[in-house]
């Protein structure tokens, strides 16, 4: 299936639930790109034990496909100098839930508790934070994007993904803070911006 082999495909189908999926992410640790810029398919994501955001999304992606779901990310944007962030999703009962790999405390899984896309990218709004700033940078956030349209050459290409990285930039997003209240958006505190330092991998 998806010409993975028998021992991937193995690995894959025991992250049977969202929640098992989440718990193997947070196994790998994380890929800082040290030396150059990557967009690993699941294939290289499990041989090399190691993922980023987009990874971690793309292989979360592909175990939800094979539980039957559909292959869902969802692309959140930052201001400019800030990273974005890319998630998969998935849904239970009518509610949707998001699973992430990241290196911060606050940017990561959640609960199926949610109505709509826009509540659940709101979750996220608070605690991402600029570092040095405290300025609250989380701009926009992409519609659902479903990789079935990209075929399923992509679940184990030795090559970069940059082609799919570059079609999420291009999806329609829409923005998260009304216009008129963007100058009365507050920055977070001392304490909020220490909280937002803890990390859980080191370079």
């Amino acid at each position: 299936m998806f010409n993975l082999t028998p021992s991937e495909l193995k690995k894959l189908k025991t992250l049977s639930t969202p929640i098992k999926i989440q718990d193997f992410l947070d196994t790998l640790t994380m890929n800082f790109e040290i030396g150059e810029e990557t967009a690993m398919s699941p294939r290289r994501v499990l041989r090399s034990k190691t993922a980023h955001c987009m990874e971690g999304a793309l292989l979360a992606a592909t175990a939800l496909w094979l539980q039957g779901r559909d292959p869902l990310l969802l692309d959140l944007v930052a201001s400019p100098h800030d990273d974005d962030h890319v998630v998969a999703l998935y849904k239970e009962n009518g509610y949707w839930g998001a699973i992430s790999k990241t290196n911060h405390a606050t940017l990561r899984f959640r609960d199926p508790i949610y109505k709509t896309i826009r509540e659940l990218v709101l979750s996220y709004f608070h605690e991402y934070i600029h570092d040095d700033t405290g300025k609250k940078v989380l701009k926009s956030y992409s519609r659902p994007f479903n990789m079935k349209k990209f075929g399923t050459s992509w679940i184990t290409s030795e090559d970069e993904l940059w082609n799919i990285t570059n079609a999420i930039d291009n999806v329609p997003h829409f923005p998260i803070v009304p216009s008129q209240n963007k100058r009365k958006i507050r920055p977070a505190d001392t304490m909020e911006r220490k909280a937002g330092t803890l990390r859980e991998w080191n370079p």
